[in-house]
């Protein structure tokens, strides 16, 4: 056994596990206090990590925690008829009892979004996804509950770098196809439960 294998195997066994297990349609939520978090067709399934290999297990933890750090209920949704991400977060967003979701691909691009809006307007866009770190998406989590509140919070600052789009997007367009490969048309979201360990 080489040094990589050996660090490879601790790396995996440090890294929290994350389970989505679908529970079946996702039905229009009744909670006036819920932001749903919607994510795309290969979040935590095809893919288990953003670009830039933060784990989709602490990025659904820390966008989870944001949510729950304001009061707010948090419900999570795979939207599998598209990877779109305006459509995923204007999808999640008219199932959100609030009116209110975070949307999520797998690359880590992400956005929140909210009912009453067309679908190509948003409440905050992180198009930059090689720039998303626990940090923002915790506080990305803790707007869109805000927002859910009825507040008018402060954008969460984003970073830009005019580099990253030359730097990152063969990968990017890579990750896109492999994502839209999963894509069913017409398929209806679903409820997930999330199992983080």
């Amino acid at each position: 056994m080489t040094m990589a294998d050996t660090m490879a195997d601790t790396t995996t066994t440090r890294d929290r596990v994350l389970t989505l297990q679908e529970k079946g349609p996702a039905q229009p939520g009744r909670r006036t206090d819920e932001v749903v978090i919607g994510v795309s067709p290969a979040f935590g399934d095809l893919f288990s990590r953003t670009i830039v290999d933060i784990p989709h297990a602490e990025v659904l933890r820390e966008l989870l925690a944001g949510v729950e750090e304001e009061g707010v209920h948090a419900r999570v949704i795979r939207v599998r008829g598209s990877s779109d991400l305006a459509v995923i977060a204007h999808t999640a967003a008219k199932l959100s009892g609030s009116g209110i979701a975070v949307g999520v691909l797998s690359r880590g691009t992400t956005m929140i979004h909210q009912k009453d809006l067309v679908r190509l307007s948003n409440l905050e866009l992180f198009p930059q996804a090689p720039l998303m770190d626990l940090e923002t998406f915790r506080k990305v989590g803790r707007n869109a509950a805000r927002y859910a509140k009825g507040e008018s919070p402060q954008p969460v600052p984003s970073r830009n770098d005019y580099m990253a789009r030359p730097r990152w997007q063969a990968k990017a367009a890579l990750l896109h196809i492999k994502e839209t490969e999963l894509v069913r048309a017409g398929a209806a979201p679903v409820d997930l439960e999330v199992l983080i360990r």
